[in-house]
């Protein structure tokens, strides 16, 4: 058992009787009581946040945490199926495990997975992700009295807002923090 203020940004800790990701965390003391930690937690089974406060009294079970870089082989009926490049293992992944990080993952992508006792819990995107380009509509002439931007559809289905000479087969890089259009690859 560790106290509170070993909590750092980053770590998981078992909250509730679940595995939270620690968000945020401050410290704060007031005057002549007790200190405290406040936590922002997200719940890495249900996806909920929640806040706390942990007094310095209390004990907190900080869980052992491993971080893989793994790559997106195939999607079936089972989940997403991820393949680690050293071992070659293949780790399953459920639907409610990927949740946002869908509109950003095709098939051959790397990225993170946060295994927390030995189980994966969690996909971690990098900043940004090159993506094809699979529908993009023609440029409408005189269209261009704002800032000039389209729709177009990417390989996931993900519709994002680019400059109007994207064509369809292009590579672009898409920001996974606001889907945003980065530039042409």
């Amino acid at each position: 058992m560790a106290s509170p203020t070993d909590i750092r940004k980053g770590k998981v800790v078992l909250y509730n009787s679940a595995p939270h990701l620690v968000l945020e965390m401050l410290h704060r003391t007031q005057g002549r009581q007790a200190g405290f930690v406040q936590v922002t937690l997200r719940n890495l089974s249900t996806g909920s946040s929640t806040t706390t406060k942990l007094r310095s009294t209390d004990n907190v079970e900080i869980l052992m945490t491993d971080t893989r870089k793994m790559e997106l082989s195939y999607i079936d009926q089972e989940g997403w199926h991820f393949m680690d490049p050293e071992t070659f293992e293949d780790v399953v992944l459920q639907d409610k495990l990927i949740d946002e990080a869908k509109n950003f993952l095709s098939e051959g992508n790397s990225v993170d997975v946060l295994f927390v006792d030995g189980e994966p819990v969690q996909v971690q995107l990098p900043a940004s992700v090159e993506m094809e380009v699979t529908e993009a509509p023609d440029a409408i002439r005189g269209d261009t009295s704002g800032a000039a931007m389209k729709p177009v559809t990417v390989a996931t289905g993900l519709i994002i807002q680019t400059p109007l000479f994207i064509k369809t087969g292009d590579r672009i890089k898409v920001s996974t923090a606001d889907k945003s259009y980065l530039g042409r690859v």
